[in-house]
């Protein structure tokens, strides 16, 4: 627990007394591939720093839609699920786990208390949710601005170069949730890039093999 709580980026600006709160106080909770993990509705969990896997966080609709707003990758933190700690944040949001994951939770009242008594903590909650709004922001622009081709291929490229690999194994279904499209757009869209020569399809996988015009494209 003391190595990983070195990592927040605010643990040498703490006192030694800030430090044991959250020695005493931090936990790691485990999430199955597909959990759900937060919504504003339900508790307010605190801020998270992922450990392992993947977090998907995602805005839904009365109707069922979901439109996704960013991931979280291990190293990274999330303040929306601390929303009750920053009343500035009014946007009720999903999360769930993209794969099995692992997150180091700092409980509401604790990352609320040293907001208030550390000015490090409470500046870095705000830088730390103005990059996150500005992550919304860029989701909303490809929504509105873009075509699901360009999404696509923008999705595509981006998976390759975070993985370092130019299989993607992914679903139809998952790719589609990541864009906010539907699945039977998206295996269209993946057709025609596979009768073009940009993609190679195979069952859950998909292997890129013209990333050129994949990265002009987008």
């Amino acid at each position: 627990m003391e190595r990983t709580l070195t990592q927040l980026p605010f643990w040498s600006s703490l006192t030694e007394r800030e430090m044991d709160t959250l020695r005493r106080s931090a936990f790691v909770r485990h999430y199955k591939k597909g959990a759900f993990v937060h919504s504003s509705d339900n508790e307010c969990l605190g801020m998270l720093f992922i450990l392992s896997g993947e977090i998907r966080t995602y805005l839904l609709s009365d109707e069922g839609r979901e439109v996704t707003l960013f991931r979280l990758y291990p190293g990274e933190l999330c303040v929306l699920s601390a929303s009750c700690v920053i009343s500035q944040i009014t946007f009720d949001t999903q999360m769930t786990a993209g794969m099995d994951t692992d997150v180091l939770v700092i409980p509401a009242n604790v990352i609320a208390a040293l907001k208030e008594k550390n000015l490090h903590v409470r500046c870095f909650l705000y830088e730390l949710a103005t990059k996150r709004f500005s992550d919304v922001m860029w989701a909303m622009q490809q929504i509105m601005f873009k075509g699901l081709d360009q999404r696509l291929a923008e999705f595509l490229f981006a998976e390759a170069e975070r993985t370092g690999s130019d299989t993607i194994r992914m679903t139809h279904e998952q790719i589609a949730q990541h864009i906010s499209s539907a699945r039977e757009a998206v295996a269209r869209m993946l057709k025609s890039f596979s009768e073009d020569g940009l993609v190679e399809l195979k069952r859950g996988a998909i292997t890129l093999r013209d990333k050129n015009r994949l990265n002009r494209l987008k």
